[in-house]
């Protein structure tokens, strides 16, 4: 039986979705940070010529030259008409011999001159933490052999203090024996901030502890043996194995407490980063309104020289290339600005929502999300989330990561909903002025919440507890 085939061709009409490579471009550059996109746009410049970066001097020259050109001012209004009295280049009558020898800069004599330190003299350095062991190093030891494996250590001694490293990697480092590495780490221990050195907070503890001449044998003996069970906060089951009195177990626990469990912190020299807000909220008579920080990232134009070129340039390899990098060039600054746009349209949408927080504080946030304001604005909620990323907003409250104002709501008793952020800080308030010696159970917190207004559940409280990294009860318990 012969099967027949048959080719028809047919035209068909389709709606389709296509990411062109703007549209792939400007949502890449929707969730970048500022220092990010500053970054990309330096690169886009090294590659593409056609790209150039505005200068401010330009741009001044360029608006002085506008007003220049819109004025019509006659040529004798420019020039400043000298006095009688005053003395010009022009005038026969000037002695210039006399008038340069009463105003010559005759210098220090050479009595009083004392020679200055160079700048990079007087700058003050804080040593750090391996600088200041090294030194105790150089005091306390005279064999060279002995100075490079103490090298070795102090070079595996992090910033917090604590020795990071095993005796056996330290052996193959320094090519010396475990006895040699040991004996000089315990040369390191005896070294300030005391407590240095060690491999762990037992260890750390115990250095301190040792040092201490009035260190007693059950501060050693609960670092030694008995350390994780006072994070339980069982003192009174403790006292009774230890066949010891509440009273001297807690005046251990004291000593213990004065002991610092992180001893290189107090040579810690870190950078501190600041954020940078990319909208600023501005108090209007009005209302309030906002204004997009730009500070940092270049100002982009197409270059003259390039533009001219590709209009003169013949039909070719040549021709091709400056209108690839033109084309790039022109989808690069058209994102940008798209990017600028959604910013300041997510930014006044924000403020158009939470008047109530601005004027008034925290305690009047209100539940919003991103569907909210993708409908104020009119974009799509993946649009809203890139665009928050790594945002910030400078507030008359504080500095806020655009993110922190989406939440969701928390139902209370009167029918309204409550912001979860604000749940958060009563939870915060609630146990800030509780009592330390009966704290507040997550059951009670209920309770106490009912009081304001709050219906929430218990483990609704402990979510949100864990979130403010607030500890449960009864290790919020103080008895001293």
């Amino acid at each position: 039986m012969a099967i027949g085939m048959k080719l028809n061709v047919n035209l068909r009409m389709s709606q389709k979705l296509v990411m062109t490579p703007m549209l792939q471009q400007a949502i890449k550059l929707l969730p970048l940070t500022r220092l990010e996109l500053a970054q990309q746009v330096r690169q886009e410049i090294m590659e593409n010529p056609v790209l150039e970066e505005t200068q401010e001097d330009e741009e001044l020259i360029d608006e002085k030259d506008n007003k220049e050109g819109t004025q019509t001012a006659k040529p004798t209004e420019s020039f400043d008409v000298p006095q009688k009295d005053e003395p010009t280049l022009d005038s026969p009558d000037i002695d210039w011999d006399t008038y340069f020898q009463e105003n010559i800069d005759r210098g220090m004599s050479a009595e009083s001159y004392i020679e200055r330190p160079s700048i990079e003299t007087t700058y003050k350095k804080d040593p750090s933490l391996s600088d200041h062991l090294l030194w105790q190093l150089n005091l306390s030891v005279n064999n060279d052999r002995e100075k490079f494996i103490g090298t070795c250590i102090i070079g595996n001694i992090q910033s917090d203090g604590y020795l990071r490293a095993e005796i056996s990697d330290l052996c193959e480092i320094s090519q010396g024996s475990e006895e040699e590495v040991s004996n000089i780490l315990k040369i390191i221990q005896e070294f300030e901030p005391n407590g240095v050195g060690g491999r762990c907070l037992k260890e750390c503890l115990a250095i301190q502890a040792q040092s201490d001449p009035d260190c007693s044998p059950l501060v050693l003996k609960l670092i030694e043996n008995h350390l994780e069970r006072l994070e339980e906060r069982y003192f009174a089951r403790l006292a009774s194995d230890l066949k010891v009195s509440i009273e001297t177990l807690i005046d251990a626990i004291k000593k213990i407490r004065e002991f610092n469990p992180k001893p290189g912190l107090s040579f810690s020299s870190e950078r501190v980063d600041y954020v940078v807000p990319d909208i600023v909220v501005v108090k209007t008579d009005e209302g309030y309104d906002v204004a997009l920080n730009d500070e940092g990232i270049p100002k982009l134009r197409i270059s003259p020289y390039y533009h001219n070129l590709l209009k003169s340039a013949a039909e070719g390899k040549t021709k091709d290339y400056l209108e690839n990098k033109y084309r790039s060039a022109l989808w690069l600054i058209k994102s940008i600005d798209q990017r600028r746009q959604t910013i300041y349209k997510v930014g006044k949408s924000i403020v158009k929502l939470q008047k109530d927080f601005l004027s008034r504080g925290l305690s009047y946030l209100k539940p919003m999300v991103l569907k909210d304001v993708a409908g104020d604005i009119e974009m799509h909620e993946s649009t809203v989330s890139r665009i928050t990323t790594n945002k910030y907003i400078d507030t008359p409250q504080g500095l806020y990561e655009l993110k922190f104002f989406f939440h969701s709501g928390i139902r209370s008793y009167t029918g309204n909903s409550m912001s979860s952020i604000r749940v958060q800080n009563i939870i915060k308030d609630v146990v800030a002025s509780e009592d330390e010696r009966a704290p507040l159970t997550d059951d009670q917190m209920v309770q106490v919440l009912k009081e304001k207004n709050v219906k929430i559940a218990r483990r609704t409280i402990t979510k949100y507890r864990k979130k403010l990294n607030i500890p449960s009860a009864g290790k919020r318990k103080k008895l001293f």
